[in-house]
């Protein structure tokens, strides 16, 4: 059974490709993945890393949680499953607030007391 990891507070300059090679180390890696921002394309910092055994995910996990790459303490757990209704979405509306006037006064203008 394949299990999936979670590794955060990556260095910017990892791969998919050295983020698997450093799994293998520990076992058979079905995926590795690093995260990256669909705008800039530039990584998020954090990755999953899909492991064939229970056993090797461990094995990655106990060695490599708080190991320092380029300066930084990396996170290494098993991944959470996502719950459902949260994460980012596309397609979020945008509600005004029900409450009259937030932020303008009564006027209309940029808060402030009308003397």
């Amino acid at each position: 059974m394949s299990t999936k990891i979670y590794v955060g507070n990556l260095p910017y300059s990892v791969t998919d490709s050295s983020l698997r090679s450093n799994f293998a180390e520990f076992g058979s890696v079905t995926s590795a993945k690093v995260m990256m921002d669909r705008d800039s394309g530039r990584s998020k910092g954090f990755a999953f890393v899909e492991m064939a055994s229970v056993d090797a995910s461990q094995a990655a996990i106990t060695a490599l949680n708080g190991m320092s790459v380029d300066g930084r303490s990396i996170v290494v757990n098993l991944a959470k499953p996502r719950e459902e209704g949260r994460g980012a979405g596309g397609n979020r509306e945008y509600r005004a607030s029900s409450r009259p006037n937030v932020g303008y006064g009564n006027d209309g203008y940029g808060g402030g007391n009308s003397y």
